[in-house]
Formats: C-alpha cells, sequence, structure tokens
C-alpha cells in the first residue's frame, strides 16, 4: 500500500466523497453521516481535491481545507484524505480506476449530492464513472428535480435501485445508483465564500 493512504480490508463498504471542500461545511458532515446510515457504509473518506476541473478559479491551499474539513467533521469512522494529490490524480475516473486497483475487494461507493448528479454529465469520462463503482446521491435542497431529470439518470434509469435497496448498493455490481431523500440542509461553499466567511 502506498504510503499515506487510508487503510481498508477486502469486504469493507468505503464510501467516497470528493469534492474541493472550499471550504468544508455542516452540510457535506450532515450528507456523509445520512450516506454511512442509509447505505450501510463502513466507512467514508472524504476525497479533498487539488482543484476542480470545472472550476476556473482555484481553491485555497489543501493544507487549510483539510484542516476546515477535520474541524467540522468529527467522527471515527469518517477519514479526510488528500488522496488525489498523493496519487497524482485529476479526474474522478482516473482516481476511482486506481483505488479499485489498490483495494482489491473493498467495495467503493460514490457519494454526491442531487446538485452534482444535475451536471454529472460535464464530468469527464462520467459514463466510465457510473460503470466503475455504485453511486450514491443524496437530496440537495433545490436540486432533486433537476437531478432525476439530468442526462445521466435519463441514461441509467434502469440500473436505480428504489430507495428501500439502499443498503444493498454497496453490493451491486455497477453500473447501479441510488437516490436517497435525507432531511436537508441549505449549507453551500459558494454561500460561505459570498458572505466572505471564507476566503481564498
Amino acid at each position: 500500500m502506498r504510503a499515506g493512504l487510508p487503510r481498508a480490508a477486502p469486504g469493507m463498504a468505503i464510501g467516497l466523497l470528493g469534492g474541493s471542500f472550499d471550504p468544508a461545511h455542516p452540510g457535506h458532515a450532515h450528507i456523509t453521516r445520512e450516506a454511512m446510515k442509509r447505505f450501510g457504509l463502513d466507512r467514508v473518506w472524504w476525497l479533498v481535491s487539488p482543484g476542480n476541473p470545472l472550476k476556473s478559479e482555484g481553491p485555497a491551499s489543501m493544507e487549510r481545507r483539510i484542516a476546515q474539513a477535520r474541524a467540522v467533521m468529527r467522527h471515527p469512522r469518517v477519514e479526510i484524505t488528500d488522496i488525489e494529490a498523493r496519487l497524482g490524480t485529476r479526474f474522478t475516473a482516473e482516481t476511482l480506476e486506481r483505488l479499485v486497483a489498490l483495494y482489491p475487494g473493498v467495495r467503493f461507493v460514490w457519494l454526491m449530492g442531487a446538485d452534482n448528479l444535475a451536471q454529472f454529465g460535464r464530468w469527464q469520462r462520467w459514463d466510465q464513472i457510473i460503470r466503475s463503482v455504485p453511486i450514491g446521491v443524496i437530496a440537495r435542497p433545490g436540486s432533486r428535480l433537476t437531478a432525476r431529470m439530468s442526462k445521466a439518470a435519463i441514461r441509467f434509469e434502469r440500473y436505480r435501485l428504489p430507495a428501500t435497496d439502499a443498503p444493498a448498493l454497496p453490493w451491486r455490481a455497477p453500473p447501479a445508483w441510488c437516490f436517497v431523500n435525507v432531511p436537508m440542509v441549505s449549507d453551500s461553499s459558494s454561500a460561505i465564500r459570498a458572505r466572505g466567511d471564507w476566503r481564498r
């Protein structure tokens, strides 16, 4: 195992929540706790990215964003990581390829808010992502309808599990995805930056 990467044993179900976390906020912590509960996950790893290819402006420093993430998300089964920086990967599809190869037998689930599913079709090799690991989608304020009408949701509708089967998601062969409604928290990183509460 490469130095600095988290440990995981074969047979574990691990959720992956990727993003800039610029800054991390209680909404991220909320969907993480809900995902662990709804999808029966043993662990969740936050993948604090070096930068978001879909955003023109770079984020705050990795060290600062990780420190903020650790302050926001305190849970014994959640690990804040810089996996992508350590692996040298830039895109999610590439990161998942490496993780699946590095952790044989681990059941990874890619986690995303419904706001990300709404624009998932813009991600590089997004169809490869959905074919590589199951995807758990958590409702976010104002995004439920746009997410369900998104390019990815329509194309892969027949692989969608009903919310009642959410605990089975980690054990389904991809493509498989599940949308769950949860009590919602309206925090967003962009709103926090706009208020001037987080400066890059």
